[in-house]
């Protein structure tokens, strides 16, 4: 059964294919069943430029639990990146 949750968001950045590096300008996150892993249903992050055509696009698939860890990496590192950026400029950050 397809679960039908998908989150659409713009994205900056770059991404890598076969061809080399890529300009981003979405990033889709789908629960889903898995296209390629040997799991059943994964979270599926799809970073793409569909201005580029659809050979422009960089696919993870991950269990609940590898996403859930990721997803407290990538808050753990994000608020140590606002605290050094507010240091940075002076902004006088407080430690969480």
């Amino acid at each position: 059964m397809c679960t039908s949750i998908v989150e659409i968001t713009a994205a900056e950045g770059m991404a890598r294919r076969d061809e080399g590096w890529f300009p981003l300008a979405q990033a889709v996150v789908t629960y889903d069943h898995a296209r390629h892993a040997p799991l059943g249903d994964v979270i599926a992050l799809d970073f793409l430029n569909p201005a580029l055509g659809p050979s422009a696009r960089a696919g993870v698939e991950l269990t609940l639990d590898s996403a859930i860890a990721l997803r407290d990496a990538l808050e753990r590192a994000i608020a140590a990146a606002e605290f050094e950026e507010a240091e940075v400029r002076g902004k006088g950050a407080l430690a969480a």
